[in-house]
């Protein structure tokens, strides 16, 4: 199965490669105001893809605020004292009031 997985990582670097051995020529992206941009058109696409990646991460920051957030109140539960240990003679603390608990599978 490793060797599976180098193979297609193998496969996917060597795609890529060719796709940008392949497209070397100028590419002219023009923007607003008449300002424009001149490069090859192997670093437009790369452009674009990571322009994509940080618009895509900052869109989902809200929900992964929301979401550390309601973790975090869910962090330290409270504990309460029970019955003395059989061994040791000492109290020991269990949490209570613990939040449900929801499996996602992937």
């Amino acid at each position: 199965m490793k060797y599976l997985l180098w193979l297609l990582k193998a496969a996917i670097f060597f795609t890529l490669f060719a796709f940008a051995l392949n497209n070397q020529q100028d590419a002219t992206v023009n923007f607003f105001f008449g300002a424009s941009w001149r490069a090859p058109l192997v670093l437009v696409v790369l452009a674009a893809f990571a322009g994509g990646m940080v618009v895509g991460a900052l869109g989902m920051l809200p929900g992964w605020w929301k979401h550390r957030s309601a973790a975090a109140q869910f962090s330290d539960p409270p504990l309460a004292p029970v019955a003395a240990a059989p061994v040791t003679g000492a109290a020991v603390l269990v949490p209570t009031d613990l939040p449900a608990v929801r499996q996602h599978g992937l």
